[in-house]
């Protein structure tokens, strides 16, 4: 038996298979164009969901036989690949020479599957335990082809993931408070957020007569009246954008007064209007 046959034996295909990594394993449903590429949400999922993040070139592919594919969908073939090593671009532990992982495919419009022998690609993947040199992909569409430019991405994504000063995750909306001022149209929102790990972050909306609303985050625990809003495809507008509600939550709303409600709410509104979609292209929600 070749050294390559024995990997696709000694893999353990429900252990090394796509779906063991927990995440969706039936490919019944509509299957997500991706022509255009991840968005910087999906790489910022994929690289949170991974252990190590890698630039391989593929040695060796085998079309794994139906029977064998546990959850495979109609129109996609399951590929066992083994690959070269060429750097791991993020990770938490050590990666070997040469992987071995499983990925499923959709077929072409002749029904075979693609090949991707030589091509280099960009894995998401957790070690398999007890599997030198084997990985699982964190998600159905975590091996993506390797360009130049989406390895900047995927860099950039990384350094921001591990900076001093990284936005904390966004878990939910502790309170939200609006103030009238002296002045007619003049107002202050205050809405505090609940963080993963407890650090503190808040939104705060201006009102001021003849003049735009303005808001911005503090990153802190001092509120920053100078505060701006973050940059879109940046880790702290992620946070927002991706976590916060679409509607204030009412118990979140402290004011009892009814207009200050409604002010905090169509506050909180324009705050999430402004932050946009969080598109995805390849990824749902945790």
């Amino acid at each position: 038996m070749s050294a390559f046959w024995a990997g696709l034996a000694g893999c353990g295909l429900a252990l090394c298979a796509p779906g063991a990594a927990g995440f969706a394993q039936d490919r019944g449903g509509p299957v997500r164009p991706v022509a255009q590429g991840p968005t910087y949400a999906d790489l910022v999922t994929l690289a949170e969901r991974s252990d190590m993040v890698i630039r391989t070139r593929i040695r060796d592919q085998i079309t794994v036989k139906p029977e064998r594919a546990r959850g495979l969908a109609p129109g996609f073939a399951r590929l066992y690949l083994e690959g070269e090593t060429l750097a791991l671009l993020g990770g938490r532990g050590p990666v070997g020479e040469s992987l071995a992982w499983l990925v499923d495919v959709p077929l072409d419009a002749k029904g075979k599957a693609p090949k991707l022998k030589k091509s280099e690609a960009v894995l998401f993947a957790d070690p398999v335990p007890g599997r030198p040199g084997t990985v699982v992909l964190v998600d159905e569409d975590a091996q993506l082809a390797w360009t130049p430019a989406l390895a900047e991405r995927v860099r950039g994504v990384l350094r921001e993931l591990v900076a001093p000063d990284a936005a904390p995750e966004i878990t939910g909306i502790a309170d939200a408070l609006s103030v009238r001022g002296n002045l007619a149209g003049e107002s202050e929102t205050q809405i505090f957020l609940e963080t993963k790990g407890d650090s503190p972050v808040s939104i705060s909306v201006l009102r001021r007569p003849g003049q735009p609303p303005a808001w911005g985050v503090s990153w802190g625990e001092i509120i920053d009246s100078s505060a701006r809003a973050p940059e879109p495809g940046t880790l702290r507008w992620y946070r927002l954008a991706c976590a916060l509600p679409r509607e204030l939550p009412s118990s979140a709303n402290l004011a009892r007064d009814p207009d200050a409600r409604a002010l905090a709410e169509a506050d909180y509104a324009l705050v999430v209007a402004e932050l946009g979609e969080c598109a995805r292209a390849i990824t749902d929600e945790d």
